[in-house]
């Protein structure tokens, strides 16, 4: 009897094991992806579609593909509601998951937050059209990668288009240029662009910060209509996008002669003021649409299944479009660090960064990704963690945008001596050195 209760508990204990060996192979098994969001507050008109994109695309690779060459993609979204606090609360939750690819924090000042954190925990941040426009340089910023542009790319191409517009960047002589601003890091990024092109071709530029998240703003719009600049560049996100429209309405300032930062740029800024937001500009860095075979792709294996994470007339929209893009830039490099360290295994933190960092989308693979005319081309290296550099811009006819641009790049003669003192300037007051050529190719 007492064998017999000894065997029994043997074949338990044997069990037990094989089952937890077994979810543990599981679990080893599953490429993980933290979804940092913000569903609350005044900033999530604009952050729910980008977070619906990014989820959906996941969903999308799991049921057409089977994952990443057989590995399966899990996601968790965090609630930041835009915060900085939070979004590192977050981050500190979620970087020891099993699994962990990369975070893309959604937002400036949790990136400036997390970018001291990720070279000791050893994990990539992705900050597609945002966050620290120096860490570009990738033998300065080995962990940040600000792919497709960055508020120093997007303000000298506005100041690029402004002169071709007036005739020759020498025609912005004794021009007025104000920059409506959300009074935040993110409003503040491309403060040394736009003052380094002031200096350049001699405009004057006015610095108009808003307190965020930005229903008030009459105290701002008040210095625009006195003091009457040329042209106005905004730098807003949310609810302060379509309020800005609104008072330059009010205070009777020309929309044709704003211009809107690619997050102040989607159908959350305009559809509410409508007809009153005709002739406002904005940067572009991607279409929209339904068309594209992604977006199809997603609506056919994710949507018709009733799998879709928000309502199926948001799929494609801008915001929503760029969060596909920025979760197909984090598949890519999963499965460009498994052509490196072993197809159908879950990479680490350490070799998802190699993977973006030799990121070479050209426009075959996009075709094959499905993503022609979606974006450009994008190319990563050591020295370069950006990858493509160029965007449109977009008019709103009062109820749809159409590009009035080709693709315009930033000046890299401009930008790169500006980066390179930057990023030497932060390397030397964190007591850092650049990464070598052997660190290059690890």
């Amino acid at each position: 009897m007492k064998l017999r209760h000894l065997m029994a508990a043997i074949a338990a204990v044997v069990a037990g094991a094989t089952l937890v060996s077994t979810q543990a192979l599981a679990q080893a098994k599953e490429q993980f992806f933290p979804l940092l969001s913000y569903r609350t507050g005044p900033y999530a008109p604009n952050g729910v579609p980008w977070a619906n994109g990014k989820q959906d695309y996941l969903k999308m690779i799991n049921a057409r593909d089977g994952g990443i060459n057989g590995v399966k993609i899990t996601f968790e979204e965090c609630e930041t509601g835009y915060a900085t606090d939070r979004g590192v609360e977050c981050y500190e939750r979620m970087k020891s998951k099993p699994g962990v690819a990369l975070f893309d924090p959604q937002a400036t000042g949790i990136t400036f937050a997390l970018t001291e954190k990720v070279p000791t925990d050893k994990v990539p941040l992705i900050t597609l059209g945002y966050g620290l426009s120096i860490a570009q340089d990738g033998q300065a910023f080995k962990w940040n990668f600000p792919l497709m542009g960055s508020y120093w790319t997007g303000a000298d191409i506005l100041i690029q288009y402004l002169g071709k517009k007036e005739g020759g960047l020498d025609k912005l002589k004794g021009k007025k240029i104000a920059l409506v601003y959300h009074d935040s890091p993110f409003g503040k990024e491309p403060i040394p662009l736009l003052q380094e092109r002031a200096k350049m071709h001699g405009f004057d530029l006015q610095l108009i910060p808003v307190t965020a998240p930005g229903v008030e703003q009459k105290s701002a719009w008040l210095q625009v209509r006195q003091s009457r600049p040329d042209f106005v560049l905004l730098w807003g996100w949310g609810v302060m996008n379509s309020t800005a429209l609104k008072e330059a309405q009010a205070t009777g300032y020309p929309r044709d002669k704003m211009y809107g930062v690619w997050w102040a740029g989607a159908e959350p800024d305009v559809k509410d003021v409508g007809e009153g937001a005709k002739g406002y500009n904005a940067l572009a860095l991607n279409t929209s649409g339904q068309q594209p075979k992604v977006i199809q792709d997603i609506l056919k294996y994710v949507h018709a299944k009733g799998q879709g994470t928000g309502p199926k007339d948001e799929v494609g929209q801008v915001l929503y479009t760029r969060g596909v893009i920025i979760q197909m830039l984090g598949v890519e490099a999963v499965r460009r660090a498994q052509e490196r360290f072993g197809k159908g295994k879950v990479m680490t933190g350490e070799q998802v960064r190699w993977g973006l960092e030799n990121l070479a989308l050209d426009a075959k693979r996009l075709e094959a990704l499905g993503f022609t005319g979606v974006m450009q081309p994008l190319s990563t290296s050591c020295a370069d963690h950006m990858g493509s550099t160029s965007a449109r811009v977009q008019t709103w006819d009062g109820s749809k945008w159409s590009f009035v641009s080709d693709f315009i790049a930033a000046d890299e003669q401009i930008l790169k001596p500006m980066i390179k003192a930057g990023a030497d300037k932060y390397l030397a007051d964190k007591k850092m050195t650049r990464r070598t050529g052997a660190d290059c190719q690890s």
